[in-house]
């Protein structure tokens, strides 16, 4: 397993309820979603970013899916660029 931190930080034009309103839109593109596991759309108004979390089985699904195409399209519906982090998973504890 691999997980992914996708990070929107803004400086003016922070709107939490923006993001809201953006995670409920496309939360249905990750439903079933080949190799994703879960996936969190979370807002940090302290910093104001928005931060979605990634858990994928593989590393190669969460590779692919990140390219220029999807930047670029979640750029245009967040107003600015994320930053992407793929990160090694020590270990998981799931209490669903």
């Amino acid at each position: 397993m691999i997980a992914t931190l996708v990070t929107f930080t803004y400086t003016d034009n922070f709107n939490k309820d923006q993001l809201r309103s953006i995670a409920e839109k496309v939360r249905g593109k990750f439903e079933n979603m080949p190799g994703l596991r879960s996936k969190a759309f979370t807002i940090n108004v302290a910093k104001k970013q928005g931060v979605n979390f990634y858990l994928w089985d593989d590393e190669s699904a969460a590779r692919n899916f990140f390219s220029e195409q999807t930047l670029e399209g979640v750029t245009k519906a967040y107003g600015v660029r994320p930053s992407v982090e793929f990160l090694e998973l020590a270990t998981l504890v799931d209490n669903s």
